[in-house]
């Protein structure tokens, strides 16, 4: 019998296939799903699924959808899209949705990101630990009743790419080449619908496509481009076609990473500062979330952009609790996970990269001069440390500077009078340590990113 509290975690469902996620789980899952939602309030009567292009995603997403129906709940089954397709879907028609996907995890893996109406996160704090307990207990007890099936199948796709133009023109913009690495994710099923459908109007772009082929196997690299040799393959082909920019997609789509004309990568925090000075001037004054591990440049820009910056948890169902509290515009992250108010709060990669596109085109500089003046400070990237007790680790990093001044609202963070500062937090999945530093020069973010790593490593 499967043990829900070891993958059911803070944001989502994630485990491995099928000794921890399996069929009789997603049964559980979707009924404990329709349960909750009944229980808060919301109207239960239908949700609206989707999956990814693993080899047990459609089996999963299919045993999901007959325990909604165990538990009263019609089923709209949008078939293969990406995790933003699916919150669109969410959002255009109002419904609780579920998406199957493990995003840029191996091929063994595969989960299950759930929302609310209008898209709205379910996380530990917002119902997803509610899921868990009582979907192990309909496990434990075997309730689960057979019920005929009630499932309306419903190609989204189409409509998903038509609404995403609407919220970027990139008609106008000059023409660019564009490298494209789906990395075998559902990059390869959605890019072509949005940026090169017959049926929608022709764009100034050159599409170069790598890895279209929808395979959950992944047999070119793992859909993970923040570990730097999924990205190898992109820069080198950046540079061979002499394209003017390039764009990888994790396994679901939903983040977005960007390679320049030279085969660089542009931060995420780049991209955050770049796209919110956009989005502020389409809407003077707005609030714009940035998680605690975006570069110390991003709330600088914000505000001078005329924005209030809002410093948030990592993690999605942070953020965007965050967004709909306050209204933001936009929110970005370290991670290249990127949302909009446009988008009824939740992360898109596609709309993210479009705001890109059109940043880049709009104007004739190449992409590395651009983004350039969105990088300011010298950062270290995302460090883990493989630690036994995470609690004392962070503890004698706290106590290696008494004198700094420090906050918990994610882990620990340090900062330091010259503008250098640390953020040290425990995995929400395995006995790992991340740190992120940043510094206003390469040698001093260096100096304080080996003195941490010497602490926390023993």
């Amino acid at each position: 019998m499967s043990d829900l509290s070891r993958f059911v975690k803070a944001y989502d469902v994630r485990g491995t296939v099928p000794d921890q996620l399996n069929e009789p789980v997603a049964r559980a899952l979707g009924s404990a799903f329709v349960e909750m939602l009944r229980d808060s309030g919301e109207d239960a009567g239908r949700i609206v699924i989707a999956h990814d292009m693993r080899d047990s995603s459609p089996a999963l997403a299919d045993a999901f959808a007959a325990g909604a129906n165990a538990a009263g709940a019609a089923v709209l089954h949008t078939g293969l899209g990406s995790t933003d397709q699916l919150y669109f879907a969410s959002g255009q028609l109002g419904l609780p949705g579920a998406m199957f996907t493990a995003s840029h995890n191996p091929a063994q893996y595969n989960g299950i990101k759930l929302c609310r109406s209008g898209a709205r996160p379910v996380g530990q704090d917002s119902g997803l630990a509610w899921i868990r307990d009582r979907a192990q207990e309909l496990l434990d007890t075997a309730q689960l009743p057979e019920v005929p099936a009630d499932v309306e199948h419903r190609d989204v796709l189409g409509e998903y790419a038509a609404h995403l133009r609407t919220l970027v023109d990139l008609s106008g913009i000059r023409p660019l080449k564009v490298v494209v690495d789906a990395g075998n994710g559902m990059g390869g099923h959605t890019v072509p619908a949005v940026l090169g459908d017959a049926k929608l109007p022709a764009l100034p772009l050159d599409i170069v496509p790598m890895y279209f082929e929808l395979d959950g196997n992944f047999p070119n690299h793992e859909a993970n481009p923040l570990e730097p040799a999924n990205l190898l393959d992109l820069q080198a082909a950046v540079k061979e076609h002499g394209a003017d920019i390039g764009l990888a997609f994790d396994g679901d789509a939903d983040r977005c990473f960007v390679i320049d004309e030279h085969g660089d990568p542009v931060s995420p925090s780049a991209i955050t500062a770049l796209v919110a000075a956009r989005e502020l001037a389409k809407h003077p004054g707005s609030t714009v979330i940035h998680n605690l591990i975006t570069s110390a440049a991003v709330p600088e820009i914000i505000a001078e952009n005329g924005g209030t910056p809002v410093r948030s948890r990592v993690g999605h169902s942070f953020i965007k609790a965050e967004m709909a509290r306050t209204n933001a515009v936009f929110g970005g992250e370290h991670s290249a996970h990127y949302y909009f108010r446009d988008f009824w709060f939740a992360d898109t990669g596609m709309l993210a990269a479009m705001h890109v596109l059109a940043a880049l085109g709009e104007q004739g500089r190449p992409l590395s001069e651009l983004g350039a003046g969105y990088e300011r400070y010298s950062a270290s990237g995302e460090i883990n440390s493989t630690v036994a007790d995470q609690q004392a680790s962070v503890a004698k990093v706290r106590a290696a500077y008494p004198d700094a001044e420090t906050d918990e609202l994610d882990g620990l963070t340090v900062r330091f009078d010259d503008g250098a500062w640390l953020n040290l937090r425990a995995s929400n999945t395995e006995p790992l340590l991340r740190l992120n530093v940043e510094g206003p020069k390469p040698d001093r973010m260096a100096a304080l990113r080996d003195e941490v790593l010497a602490i926390v490593r023993g």
